[in-house]
């Protein structure tokens, strides 16, 4: 018996009444990013909630974000730090990164934020020879898929027993099911969730939120 709920419809928006809390700036930072032509890749207001309640529920003080496009899962990332705490984002553009800041700063944690413009794999080895292995509380990956496995890799090394990888469209539209696909992206994903299911060094499970949401805690 499967146990996947499927929420559309009349049930989606009972779920939205009482369930999602969205802020002003979230909000807003939702509808300007709608109407960029990249807007698909922008996580559901769900999964930025769900994201930031890990963060709470795991007390991080420092976390990773691989791929931030216009910021909404950094803020609710950053919302969930303690004054004092600290998330690194990784990305490539200065466009998308531009409205991300503007977010930042209106929802007053702009300072608990440290932008890298880079390959986020050299964004990752730096941290790494900074000394932060096993000093992170959680990671985010949600950017190009054909470095998926490296990036998972890195950021395995940086979280501490204890900490949480998330890595975001594990599902990848379905596509991941379908054997007619055999792109790259769609691989690379296949790949890493094969590797997941039999890696010991973490527990795991989906969150099916999104556009499917792993959550890996290190051991």
């Amino acid at each position: 018996m499967k146990s996947w709920a499927k929420i559309d419809g009349a049930l989606a928006d009972y779920v939205d009444d009482n369930w999602l809390r969205e802020s002003d700036v979230k909000r807003r930072l939702r509808a300007e990013t709608a109407q960029l032509p990249q807007a698909n890749m922008q996580i559901s207001p769900h999964q930025g909630q769900q994201i930031g309640l890990l963060a709470r529920a795991i007390g991080a003080r420092r976390a990773v974000e691989v791929g931030t496009f216009t910021g909404y899962s950094a803020l609710c990332i950053a919302e969930a730090l303690p004054p004092d705490g600290k998330l690194w984002c990784c990305d490539v553009s200065e466009t998308w990164t531009r409205v991300a800041r503007r977010a930042w700063k209106e929802a007053g944690i702009e300072s608990r934020i440290e932008l890298t413009i880079g390959p986020a794999l050299g964004t990752l080895d730096w941290l790494l020879a900074q000394g932060l292995t096993g000093q992170l509380d959680l990671a985010f990956i949600d950017a190009n898929k054909d470095d998926y496995d490296a990036y998972y890799e890195r950021c395995l090394k940086l979280v501490r027993p204890g900490g949480l990888v998330l890595i975001d469209n594990v599902l990848w539209r379905g596509w991941v099911s379908d054997n007619a696909h055999v792109d790259a992206d769609t691989m690379a994903i296949r790949t890493l969730n094969a590797k997941l299911k039999s890696d010991e060094r973490v527990d795991l499970v989906l969150f099916a939120v999104g556009d499917g949401m792993t959550c890996a805690l290190k051991r």
